[in-house]
């Protein structure tokens, strides 16, 4: 996808805040949460995440989707990982 069809995606889903990530190679970050729900798109390098018992690999202008305070483990290729991700708050009644 490409990140202009996107950034109009997120703000059609409600997602108001967007930041661009960037994790170091062949790093990882264990088992966590975040309070709000994610929507991210890769960039370049590559992300493996595990969400309970299933496990997808994300690369370049692949999309992955986290809901809030899903627990996951996240790990970076060889090239690390640049993503472009929109973040909704978790809490009900909030923006």
């Amino acid at each position: 996808m490409e990140q202009g069809d996107f950034l109009r995606m997120l703000s059609d889903e409600g997602f108001s805040e967007v930041v661009t990530v960037d994790r170091e190679p062949n790093s990882a970050i264990d088992l966590h949460t975040h309070p709000f729900e994610a929507k991210a798109l890769i960039l370049k390098g590559e992300i493996r995440l595990r969400v309970g018992d299933e496990e997808k690999i994300f690369r370049t202008g692949d999309i992955f989707h986290l809901r809030a305070n899903e627990p996951h483990w996240e790990n970076y290729g060889a090239d690390g990982v640049s993503y472009l991700v929109g973040r909704k708050s978790g809490a009900v009644g909030q923006a």
